[in-house]
């Protein structure tokens, strides 16, 4: 289902992506050398508590996860780097962490993801992993305009990507978002521009640039959730809940 969605809609999605926002400014304030991913989880489900909204990921049990994930946030670090299940482990100095968070208020989800390098060291490439994510997110919001296309999204991510010596894998990217926090609309990391479904006022699409250092091939941890580099190398991952109007897009996951 992609779904469009009415300007009162958009307002309500806009509160949602506002909470998302404030809560990862939090979290990440207060991850220091040291923190428990648990306690990472625990302020997480506290914060959307006090929010008044629900988390997306409690409950969810997709295909390609051993579900139900059972956390209220992806904690992801070093090699791992999408669907990170929290676990008993106290960040080191120097070590690159993924938050990735998505929550539903008033029937409407926004999603979103920050990776940051925790306390004084800098791992070689940890900085340009994060760099390069962050501008792909840039490059494809500025194109996400009424009547381009998905493929015009992916295109511009791709070329920073890329541009930046990375390779691209495909199999998990953006997506659709409103009532439910995975729509059908699939947008890639890469791809063709003039392609694809064409973007109209009302449409919320959460957009996710994510890299590996040295591959493009992800393993499935034993947990069946967690996703890493295949050579252990560093990752980063970059998101934003977007909504089309009929200008420049907005950005709604951003913190107030």
């Amino acid at each position: 289902m992609i779904e469009i969605f009415t300007p009162p809609e958009v307002d309500r999605a806009r509160e949602t992506g506002a909470i998302i926002g404030g809560i990862l400014r939090d979290l990440r304030s207060r991850v220091q050398v040291g923190t428990n991913l648990l306690e990472i989880d625990e302020w997480t489900r506290e914060l959307i508590a006090d929010n008044g909204a629900t988390s997306c990921y409690v409950d969810y049990a997709p295909s390609f996860g051993r579900g139900p994930f059972g956390h209220y946030i992806c904690t992801a670090v070093n090699d791992a780097v999408l669907h990170g299940m929290p676990h008993d482990y106290r960040l080191a100095d120097g070590d690159l962490l993924t938050l990735d968070l998505a929550v539903i208020k008033d029937g409407l989800a926004a999603d979103a993801a920050i990776s940051f390098i925790v306390g004084r060291k800098r791992p070689e490439g940890a900085a340009a992993l994060i760099d390069a994510t962050e501008r792909a997110l840039a490059a494809g919001i500025e194109v996400a305009r009424a009547g381009n296309r998905v493929g015009d999204i992916s295109r511009a991510i791709g070329n920073v990507l890329s541009g930046a010596g990375y390779s691209i894998n495909t199999e998990f990217g953006g997506h659709s978002i409103g009532t439910v926090m995975h729509g059908d609309l699939h947008i890639p990391n890469t791809g063709r521009p003039g392609r694809g479904y064409i973007l109209r006022p009302g449409l919320l699409i959460a957009i996710e640039p994510w890299v590996m250092a040295d591959t493009n091939v992800l393993v499935t941890d034993a947990d069946g959730w967690t996703l890493r580099s295949s050579t252990g190398c560093l990752t980063a991952h970059t998101e934003h809940t977007i909504a089309i109007t009929d200008g420049a897009a907005e950005i709604l996951t951003l913190s107030r």
